[in-house]
């Protein structure tokens, strides 16, 4: 199994910056990818972006192209959700994803993960 956790989440004004971290424990040679999600109240849970772990390959949902980007320390069991120019609509619930098939890239999908974060909040006022 992996365990993971969140952290780095917190009220920001929007314009700012925040970077959030998902550090991997347990069985972390089964990793292909990771994945962020993010969940906002009465919203179903939406794909933030990914990467795989080996090649460190991205994937972005369009709400983030250009604002966020997704890196990883794999010594570190470690991936990181740096987040800048935040908007109002960017506030929810962010939850790091391990998937441990292997694939064609990571992907974009929830079901595909097999471990999940227990998330970590990001509030951006207006």
């Amino acid at each position: 199994q992996v365990q993971l956790v969140e952290s780095g989440g917190g009220l920001m004004q929007a314009g700012g910056s925040l970077r959030l971290s998902c550090a991997a424990s347990g069985r972390t040679v089964s990793i292909y990818a990771m994945g962020w999600f993010r969940q906002a109240p009465g919203k179903e849970r939406e794909f933030v972006c990914a990467i795989t772990w080996s090649g460190g390959t991205t994937r972005y949902a369009d709400s983030g192209k250009g604002r966020f980007t997704i890196s990883r320390d794999a010594a570190k069991n470690t991936a990181y959700l740096q987040m800048n120019s935040l908007k109002p609509e960017d506030t929810a619930t962010y939850y790091c994803a391990v998937d441990t098939d292997y694939r064609l890239g990571a992907p974009v999908y929830a079901l595909a993960y097999d471990y999940w974060g227990q998330g970590t909040q990001v509030t951006v006022s207006s």
